[in-house]
């Protein structure tokens, strides 16, 4: 399962709606994934420097509709900043990860809101792949599992949406917000030297915080 599927699932509620306390910010952390996922397939790169730009390896198609989908939104977009990427509603993934996850049958299509009116719900129907994730992202954060790259990419993305601590409350061992912040940190730290792939997930992350921190400076600002 891609990283941005596994990050899908954790921002889910049981009623099928996104946790309300990502809602805002559901986009620039799954765009963030899928960009991290097209990298761990080789299909784009992460260029050095301090404003990193997304860079077309191949344009090869995957065989997965998310990833192929999204990197044929990219290849027009080639060259530009990382940062101005995470906010593109247009590299919004959400439609085909939810159906991608409605054909594994991992959720189900619900009805929508009152009167018909809202997005419709999609709540889960196997509870088996979130369990399983959910005990993989408890083992790292316990320090008794060896964590993946797809872990340190949901728990770096998890905590610059500022979510960790609220998804994740039952896997971190009765660790405050401020700890489990600590750790995570900590995780993602020993990650990075000389590694390519984690370079590109610390930047898109980066990225996306940068997105979810400017509209509160600027209001700030204007206020």
């Amino acid at each position: 399962m891609l990283i941005v599927e596994e990050l899908h699932m954790l921002l889910l509620r049981p009623d099928g709606r996104i946790e309300s306390a990502v809602s805002v910010n559901r986009l620039y952390g799954e765009v963030a994934a899928v960009i991290v996922d097209l990298v761990l397939h080789r299909r784009v790169a992460v260029s050095e420097g301090k404003n990193p730009t997304v860079e077309i390896v191949s344009t090869e198609p995957t065989g997965n509709p998310i990833l192929d989908s999204t990197l044929e939104r990219l290849v027009p977009l080639r060259g530009k900043r990382l940062q101005s990427l995470v906010t593109r509603p247009k590299l919004d993934p959400l439609e085909v990860v939810v159906e991608s996850l409605v054909v594994q049958g991992v959720l189900i299509r619900g009805e929508r809101g009152f009167f018909g009116w809202g997005s419709a719900r999609t709540p889960e129907s196997d509870p088996a792949p979130e369990m399983v994730l959910r005990s993989r992202l408890a083992a790292v954060i316990a320090g008794t599992g060896v964590p993946t790259q797809a872990d340190l990419a949901l728990l770096s993305i998890l905590q610059n949406l500022n979510a960790a601590h609220g998804i994740l409350r039952d896997q971190c061992g009765g660790m405050s917000a401020r700890d489990l912040k600590k750790r995570i940190e900590e995780l993602t730290a020993g990650s990075a030297a000389g590694d390519a792939v984690a370079k590109a997930v610390n930047d898109a992350i980066t990225a996306a915080m940068v997105a979810i921190m400017t509209p509160t400076i600027v209001a700030a600002t204007i206020t």
